[in-house]
């Protein structure tokens, strides 16, 4: 039997969440939809936020309860280890991968700071995205695919990244049904070292 939040890929339904990395910003955008099978719930959730003392910003896809069971896992590590977001999140997925009640969260987040951007998966997986050229981005959700071609298409073109990451979203809620375009960004300024 299939489980209810994923889809025959394996991917995440109900939400769709981009980071997108270029001219000395780092933005994570995601939208507001959450669905319960093939029903809207709800429009407006807010799956994008800043965490820690604002120096860190984040966005999940999966379970709203697991994610912030997760959100309040890392802000304990943030605080364990503040000002490093990578030392951080490694100890989060040693704990999501080990713990036998953190195993059963069904979410993925994708986390950045001023110099770091991170995707977080329950499998132990913490993963930066390749930098190209013109910057970087990284998706996750049912909609991350659609999202993640779109930035890296617009990346190359003379766009901020708030541009490029809202740009990406409302193509992905063009093409994913559990997508919308009430989307919500959060940035901060990249460090310079």
């Amino acid at each position: 039997m299939q489980n209810e939040k994923t889809d025959a890929s394996g991917g995440w339904h109900a939400t769709t969440i981009v980071m997108v990395r270029k001219g000395g910003r780092i933005v994570i955008a995601g939208d507001g939809q959450v669905s319960l099978g093939q029903t809207i719930i709800k429009g407006n959730a807010r799956k994008v936020r800043k965490l820690g003392k604002g120096d860190v910003i984040a966005g999940f896809a999966g379970a709203t309860a697991d994610a912030f069971t997760l959100f309040e896992r890392l802000e304990g590590k943030l605080d364990q280890y503040p000002g490093q977001l990578v030392r951080a999140c490694v100890e989060l997925a040693k704990d999501w991968r080990s713990d036998r009640y953190l195993r059963r969260l069904e979410a993925m987040m994708l986390v950045a700071d001023s110099r770091a951007a991170l995707v977080l998966t329950g499998t132990g997986d913490v993963l930066e995205p390749e930098a190209g050229e013109h910057g970087s981005a990284m998706a996750i959700g049912s909609g991350g695919n659609y999202a993640l071609s779109a930035a890296r298409a617009l990346l190359p073109m003379d766009l901020s990244a708030e541009d490029i990451a809202r740009r990406s979203m409302q193509i992905a809620a063009e093409i994913c049904v559990y997508t919308n375009t009430n989307i919500v960004i959060e940035s901060l300024p990249l460090s310079e070292n």
